[in-house]
């Protein structure tokens, strides 16, 4: 009997015996029933008598008569029957969608059928003409969707007549599904908006209609068009458009004193993440790039019940990290950090996402080895994900000891206790600033890089290497800093006006990172894409602009000049590495001749043991490690020392 309960699940019957169920058991319900069907009843009879008028093309003979009368009651009766089954006498004052009519047509067939049936079977001498049961079922189709459409309609009209004064013309950005789903949110949470058309990057969609509303033009055309028709606002949907287009119409409202305003997606709406309001666009909007496009299938196949750690857990890659591991099957996620307020909310925000998967929040310092190798000994993990480091660049100029020992030996000390623990994958996050690094960070990145890569060759772990740039609003970033300076009135301050960097948004990275992990094969650097570069100057005065002030009147961008370590703009790929591609278009490889383990591991090990001697030798060290580093030491050479 499985097929059966599969057949009545998928179409649907057994959720109507429930409903019928439910209406059974509340009698306060059975009065609104009674009345529809008593309505439903007479509009039935005139639909068979109308079936029989077009059978007889209008007259009506003895026999027609006799045939009518004799079988309109038990006729109408099964009808009344199956269309209540069917749920066709409620929600009449509902939204009209396809799936009504589908609803409707299956009703229809199903009291076709059955009347059939009776006829043949249960009647015999009352014979329906056959052609009077197509005719039936054709018009009861087409009068009761066609009044429920026409009453839908009058009561939207005379309801719009309303209040579309106290309401805000509107355009909407996109005639496609988002866009449909946007105005049909818009109906039905009764938000303050008239939309008047829709406008769509593609010029053949001009013309045709989006739910009964016209697309009017271009997204070009947007500004000139709401001019044209009063409108005073434009809506466009969560990643909708791209940063650049985004971009593009913000800079023509402006001109035109239009606003632009950004609603959650549908997937948001759906996940609960939003309510339904609109904001104001934000940055992430205007830098937003083409959603990336993960392998879902090969990434679950790879975490689904397994066991995985996550180092820096408290950070903003690594709790994203955690986050859309969540999505997947893991058996269990690890998460490490020593940051205790971190992983107390960390805790509480994955509790309600993780539904049967296993959680434990480990407080620890990854510098301290007898405390990972327990961690590591307790939960056998087969992925790790190190996302764990020191981040700011002049920060780690006044301390290059402890970027040493956070970055380069924390690295050592748990890689190597990776493959000694049997762990299958171990991904680690990187950055463009190892590539020809100016910075000690950029430089202990960059060993950690050399040192992560070299054991390729002396384990079956398989050792991966991410490589991306600044990560858009992360903890300590140059937005949320912007963003402060706008609050408290400014100056805002940007180092230099050619100063540039590569951006990601939060989730794209964290995303591309276990991407990377699935794809990557052992001992290779990955780069992730991150599209075109961002002029920091350029990022202070979009974001003073869409806090609704304006550049030099009301808020100053100040130049404070270029901080210790920092470089001017940031690059990908070092010299002499090969850009090779992999089957994913947002990551490729980074190529290049791998060093000798034992001579790696010497360099490592000298590095590490002038950790807490002076910043000389450690800079000294780096240099050994990193020939590439432009750092301090060049530059004391270059400065003679006074006696």
């Amino acid at each position: 009997m499985a097929w059966m309960r599969g057949l009545l699940c998928s179409s649907g019957l057994m959720d109507r015996g429930r409903a019928i169920r439910q209406t059974l058991n509340h009698p306060d319900r059975w009065g609104r029933h009674a009345v529809a069907l008593i309505l439903l009843a007479p509009v039935l009879v005139a639909i068979y008598y109308t079936s029989y008028w077009l059978r007889f093309e209008g007259y009506f003979g003895r026999d027609a008569l006799n045939y009518f009368s004799s079988t309109v009651a038990w006729f109408v009766a099964i009808q009344l029957a199956v269309f209540a089954f069917f749920g066709v006498h409620r929600g009449w004052r509902n939204f009209v969608t396809f799936y009504d009519l589908v609803t409707l047509v299956q009703a229809a067939t199903c009291a076709l059928l059955l009347t059939a049936m009776v006829n043949q079977f249960v009647l015999p001498r009352h014979v329906i003409p056959r052609s009077v049961f197509l005719l039936d079922w054709g018009v009861a189709i087409v009068v009761l969707g066609g009044t429920r459409a026409a009453l839908r309609v009058l009561e939207e009209r005379s309801w719009r007549l309303l209040t579309e004064a106290d309401k805000v013309p509107t355009l909407i950005v996109g005639a496609n599904h988002t866009g449909e789903l946007l105005w049909r949110s818009i109906k039905r949470n009764d938000l303050p908006y008239q939309v008047i058309g829709f406008v769509d990057e593609d010029p053949a969609q001009v013309g045709s209609r989006v739910a009964g509303v016209p697309v009017i033009g271009t997204i070009e055309q947007t500004c000139q068009l709401a001019n044209r028709r009063g409108v005073s606002e434009v809506l466009i949907a969560t990643g909708e458009l791209s940063g650049r287009q985004v971009r593009a119409l913000m800079d023509d409202a402006r001109e035109h004193e239009i606003n632009v305003k950004v609603l959650p997606g549908y997937d948001q709406l759906i996940t609960g993440s939003v309510s339904l309001q609109p904001r104001a666009v934000e940055i992430d909007d205007l830098l937003r790039r083409e959603p990336v496009q993960l392998e879902l299938e090969n990434i679950r196949q790879w975490i689904d019940h397994r066991v995985l750690l996550v180092t820096g857990s408290a950070g903003s890659i690594g709790s994203e990290i955690c986050r859309q591991l969540l999505r997947f099957s893991p058996k269990r996620i690890v998460l490490v950090d020593r940051t205790e307020t971190g992983q107390f909310f960390l805790e509480r925000e994955l509790r309600k996402m993780a539904r049967g998967i296993e959680l434990e929040v480990c407080m620890a310092d990854i510098l301290d080895t007898d405390r990972m190798r327990t961690i590591l000994e307790q939960h056998q993990p087969d992925i790790i994900f190190h996302a764990a480091a020191y981040k700011h660049v002049p920060m780690m100029e006044a301390h290059p000891g402890e970027a040493v020992k956070n970055i380069v030996l924390a690295t050592h000390c748990l890689a190597d206790l990776a493959m000694h623990h049997g762990v299958e994958s171990f991904v680690m996050i990187s950055t463009d600033k190892a590539v020809h690094p100016t910075s000690v960070m950029g430089a202990c990145k960059r060993a950690a890089e050399i040192y992560v890569q070299s054991l390729a060759e002396l384990s079956s772990c398989r050792f991966v290497t991410v490589r991306f740039g600044n990560v858009l609003d992360s903890a300590g970033s140059v937005v949320p800093v912007f963003r402060e300076q706008i609050r408290r009135g400014g100056p805002v301050t940007v180092t230099d006006p050619c100063m540039q960097r590569y951006f990601m948004t939060i989730p794209e990275a964290a995303g591309l990172v276990i991407q990377a992990g699935t794809i990557g094969r052992a001992g290779e650097i990955l780069v992730l894409n991150m599209g075109e570069p961002v002029r920091i100057v350029d990022l202070a005065a979009d974001m003073i602009r869409l806090s609704g002030l304006r550049v030099g009147d009301d808020i100053e961008i100040k130049f404070s000049g270029i901080r210790p370590g920092e470089k001017l703009y940031e690059e990908l790929h070092i010299t002499g590495e090969t850009e090779l591609p992999t089957r994913h278009p947002k990551i490729s490889i980074a190529d290049s001749r791998r060093r000798e383990p034992a001579t790696v591991l010497e360099q490592i090990q000298r590095l590490e043991a002038v950790a807490d001697s002076t910043d000389s030798k450690v800079i000294e060290r780096l240099h050994e490690v990193v020939p590439t580093y432009q750092g301090r030491l060049s530059e004391e050479k270059k400065t003679p020392v006074a006696a």
